[in-house]
Order: structure tokens, then sequence, then C-alpha cells
């Protein structure tokens, strides 16, 4: 039923030598007239944009706006825009706006607190109502919290520039802490997709492209008829995930070899896949029969425009129709167009196709986003997942009862209410080891998203037995890479002797993300559990993964991580210093604390580490384990 991994699809992909120069977006718009109308004044063009009249929507002629503790007042002189911010210290700056970003329904703005350091102001521009509002209503934070807008979280270079440039790279400098960043162009461009255009420029004048170019002389051919390659492009950005480099990875690298997906883990979805927190696109479409069957995002999406390729249902009865489609032969054909199937009213909301199989979810405060795993409203699950439907989401009065059963009037003879691995991912949220053997199911089942099952093996850890270990070996042969990648861990429960034997050859896996996962489940085996060949493969895992750790050190998640292999490693130097980066970086950071001080207790003494517990205390008076390393240690 599932599309093949796209390990298939970049397999073949030659290497460039060299990768062809940025000529800007401009380069294209002679040739390309049509392309380039559509995509100027579209969500990409205007993703980031210098300040301007034209950009700047927001009243900075005067306004004023507080929130909690802090307060702005935005202003104009000549050219150049301007916030005076007072913070709940009572401390003042004034700050020259940098840039701008994104166009609508919302307008963030940019100021540099320090040369190169670009962070994302909290009070943002909401352009239909044409007000000031706060971004996170619920936050009144000083300017020494990591969440301040300030703070590592908020920062544009790390965060959020990469998604909203073309051949951005934030050029971090651990010794200076400093930025300097570089791009090809603000805002996405036409080489954001299409990859650096240099080559194509000469291939118009008669040049053959070079080896590992297409025919046109792009790194990448985005092509209707590959579809994994256009989705693998778009999700570059639209998606949650972690960059395994600096920057923007160049347009026609797979998609695992550029980051890790983040799973259907809880927080970020909820436990039957559909969307709760701000996840983005690719992680709910991998969960879809649509992508199962082929389907891309530009059969829904004009990519120039960023908009889509027909009004309301008519998106979607470009397939779902008596007629068909003739790309997807395989579709039922039927009227869904209809009242007999919408149960609703005709051009009500509750008509709309997107109503019932794409529930909205409101971020950034005004910003609604739909998921797009395209599902049957299953409200008689909610009890035991604990999900959403996208009955109630409307009728607000009405239980989730009263909507199955409504579902069960409708379509008497449905068979889409079995099982739905949305059980197996609550039980295990719930109790991991009284869902293990269900998990194991759910894993092996080559039938399910691959997304799913690398989820299932990640709910699996905290149960994991060295039985599970023999059954799931398979899996670090799988095509998807998200399921080989899951089954890395599962291993664990084995002799390093054991480990090493099945691990060591995923180092060579084709795509970087496995490879790392890889290379983290390895990080403490011991030297002398290797052969001569796998010491040699194990060397150069690690140097890839500590060359790809380099590139994220200003992410305080990053020295948690190098502080738990340090801790692996024994390492107690070594982990100091990565908990005391964390710290330093993000004092809220509760879990760094406790360890950091065990580790000086270790290392200085039990002084020392008092010091380090009234530090921690005076940030996090409440923590509950700083209170009982307090009573252990004494004042």
């Amino acid at each position: 039923m599932l599309r093949l991994s796209c390990l298939l699809v970049w397999l073949a992909a030659p290497v460039l030598a060299q990768a062809p120069d940025y000529v800007g977006s401009a380069a294209c718009t002679g040739c390309h007239t049509e392309e380039a109308a559509a995509w100027s004044g579209s969500h990409h063009a205007l993703a980031w944009t210098e300040p301007g009249p034209d950009t700047v929507l927001a009243d900075f002629e005067g306004t004023e706006f507080s929130h909690g503790g802090m307060s702005a007042r935005f202003r104009r002189e000549g050219a150049e825009y301007f916030a005076t911010v007072t913070e709940a210290d009572g401390s003042v700056t004034d700050f020259r706006l940098h840039s701008v970003a994104g166009i609508a329904p919302l307008q963030q703005y940019l100021f540099e607190t320090e040369p190169g350091r670009q962070q994302s102001f909290d009070l943002v521009w909401d352009v239909a109502r044409r007000q000031w509002y706060p971004l996170y209503p619920d936050q009144d934070l000083p300017p020494d919290d990591g969440l301040h807008w300030t703070g590592p979280y908020k920062n544009w270079n790390a965060r959020c520039a990469e998604c909203h440039a073309t051949g951005y790279s934030r050029n971090y400098r651990p010794q200076s802490q400093r930025y300097e960043p570089r791009m090809a162009e603000i805002g996405v461009g036409c080489e954001a997709c299409h990859g650096p255009g240099s080559a194509h420029v000469e291939w118009t004048t008669g040049k053959a492209p070079d080896e590992g170019l297409d025919s046109f002389g792009f790194t990448v051919t985005l092509d209707a008829a590959q579809s994994e390659t256009l989705i693998q492009q778009c999700a570059s950005c639209h998606s949650r995930r972690e960059p395994l480099a600096d920057g923007n990875p160049l347009p026609g690298t797979a998609y695992h070899d550029a980051y890790t997906l983040s799973l259907l883990r809880p927080g970020l979805y909820h436990a039957d896949g559909q969307i709760l927190d701000e996840v983005y696109v690719y992680g709910s479409f991998l969960q879809s029969r649509m992508y199962a069957r082929g389907v891309s995002c530009v059969n829904c999406h004009e990519p120039h425009g960023a908009t889509l390729k027909a009004e309301g249902n008519a998106v979607c009865t470009q397939c779902h129709s008596p007629a068909g489609n003739p790309a997807f032969p395989n579709l039922r054909l039927a009227e869904y167009d209809t009242p007999l199937h919408t149960q609703h009213a005709p051009d009500s909301d509750g008509a709309q196709c997107k109503s019932c199989h794409m529930i909205e979810r409101t971020y950034m405060g005004i910003d609604g986003r739909r998921d797009h795993s395209f599902r049957i409203p299953r409200p008689d699950l909610g009890a035991e997942t604990g999900g959403p439907d996208a009955c109630t989401d409307c009728h607000s009065d009405k239980d989730q009862d009263w909507a199955a059963k409504k579902i069960g009037e409708w379509f008497p003879d449905s068979d889409r209410r079995g099982p739905h691995y949305g059980q197996v991912l609550a039980r295990a949220t719930r109790d991991p080891g009284a869902a293990a053997g269900d998990l194991v199911t759910l894993a092996l089942d080559d039938g399910q998203p691959g997304i799913v099952r690398a989820t299932a093996l990640f709910l699996l850890q905290p149960a994991l037995t060295a039985d599970d270990a023999e059954l799931l070996a398979p899996l670090l042969a799988d095509p998807d890479p998200l399921v080989r990648a899951g089954a890395v861990a599962m291993q664990r429960p084995l002799s390093p002797e054991a480990r090493a034997m099945r691990l060591i050859p995923l180092l060579q896996d084709p795509l970087k993300a496995v490879r790392i996962a890889a290379a983290k489940e390895l990080i403490d085996l011991p030297q002398g559990a290797l052969t001569r060949s796998q010491a040699a493969i194990w060397r150069e895992g690690a140097g890839e993964l500590q060359r790809s750790l380099a590139t994220r050190l200003d992410f305080p998640e990053t020295h948690l991580v190098l502080g738990g292999m340090a801790l692996r490693l024994r390492n107690m130097p070594a982990a100091a210093r990565a908990f005391r980066e964390v710290v330093e970086m993000d004092p809220q950071r509760a879990e760094a604390w406790p360890i950091l001080i065990e580790v000086t207790e270790l290392t200085e003494g039990r002084d020392a580490a008092r010091r380090l517990l009234r530090q921690a205390l005076s940030v996090l008076p409440e923590d509950p384990r700083l209170r009982q390393l307090s009573m252990r240690l004494g004042p």
C-alpha cells in the first residue's frame, strides 16, 4: 500500500564536485515572466523583507503597546523604523527595525540585539485588525529568561531564518557567541526550491551542464511526475525537524540527509497523530492515504503563488468525483460534493471537505493551520485516544458520543471504523509496558505509515526487552529511513559485541539521519568490543556526529545532548562544561541544573556543589529536584 522510501529515489543521485552559484531571483524573471508574477506577491517572496513603506504594514507612527511588564513605543524617523522597549526589569533599549517577517495574517518584526544576531519581537501586528498584539499572551518574562524575546528560543538566525531566506547560513561562532549570517537572497526566492541558477543561465547560452546537474543545469528536477522529490523539497521547511547541518541544504538533498523529522510525540501531536503543537505539514501528510497513493504538494497547491489550485471543494473534486483523475487510477469514483456525503447544506461551512477532513488549529494567536493527514473523523475513538474530532470542533455544544452516533446513522455500512494506530499509541503514552506487545506489532506492520511505526519504536523504549531487540532487528534494514533510525535504539539490551555487529553497518547508511542515530547509540561502545574494521567505521561515524552537533552549538538542546554523551562516556569534566553551557544559555532549563550540581559535587566537591545549588534555587526556587538536592547537600 505505502510508497517506497525516499531512499530508492535518491540512491542513484550523482554527487556534485562543486555546486553552481546563486544568481538571485531577478535573473529568472526575464524568461519566466508568468511564474515570476505569481511568485512576486506570494508568502514565499515576502517571507522575509527589508523594512520600507511597501513591506512594513504595522503602525510605527508613535503607537504604544504594553503587555505584562513590557511596553514598546513604535516610531518612524525618515526611512527607518524604531521601537523603544521597556522591559519588566525597568531597562529601556531603543532598537532599529532590522527586517520584517511575513505578510499575512500577521507580521513579525526583527531587531538586531548585537551585530549579526536578529531576534523576533514578541509584539506582532495583526494585519486584518490593524492592531498590535502579544504573540505569547501567557508569558510575562524577565530578560534573563530563555523564552524572553531576546533569548535563544526567539533567535531568528537559529530558529527561523533558513526557511525565510535563500542559501542561508547562520555561521555561529561559539568562541565569540556571535553570528555572521550569509545568504544568497532575503526571502524564499526561485533558487530556494530550484537550486542555484548559474549553470542554468549558462545552459541558456548553449553550455552543457556539468555532471550531477539535470539537463537544465539545476541540482534538482522538480517534475510533477516525481512526487517524492517535490514533497521532500517542500518538507525541508514545512516540517517540525532538527537540522543536521548549518543553514539551507542544497536543493535536491534528500530530506533525511539534512534533517531528523520529529515523530508523533506527546506534546507535538495528539496520541492518534492529529496536530497539537506547531508541527507544520510533513509529519501529518506522511500519515495520509493521499501520500501513500503518490499525491504530492503540487496536486493541490500552486507552487509559485503558494495558493490553492482551486477554490473551496473544487481543489478536492479534482480527484474525488465521478470522473476521478487519470493520474490516480485506483480512486473510488463517486460523488462527494453532495449533501448525501457531507450531511450538511450545500455551501455551508459543514459542507466544505476541509471542515471534516482537515481540522484547523490556530497558532501564533491568529494563524489557522490545517491538519494534512486528511483523516476520516473518528469521534468514536476520542475517549480512548484523547484526540479531537472535526464534528465537535464545530458543534462545541455536543460531545463525542453524540458525534459518533450521528456518523453511525449517516454511514451505517462504513468500513472505516476499524482499529486505528492511535489506540495503540495512546495506551503506550499511559503505560508503555502494558502496550509493549502492541507497539512491537505496530512497528512490524509495513502497511502502516513509516512515521507511525517509528513512533511506536520510540514509545517502546522504556519497556524494551532483549526479546524485542531480536524481533525488531529486521527493521534495521527497513526501506523507510524513519523506521531504520527508530530501530537503532531497539538494540540497547544486547551485549556490546552484538550491538556493534548490528549497528556498525548503519554508520554507512545512505542517509545521514540514520547514520547520526546509529552514531549516538554507539557513542559509549567499548573499543574492545570492536574489530579493527569496525573501529575505523565507528571513528568515521563519531566524527560525523561531532561535526553535525558542532553546527548547532547555539542551541541549548545541543549542549544537553553533549552532556548526556559525556556522561555515557564517564567524562565528567566534559559533562560539567556542557551542562554549564545549557544553564548559561537558558537558566530555566530545570533538567540541566540537578545534573550539573551532581557532576560538580563529583569533580569539585560539596562546597562547589552547594554554591551552584544556591544559584539554581535563585532561578528555580520551587523545582522539586533542586529541593531534594538542598535537603541532601544542606544550605
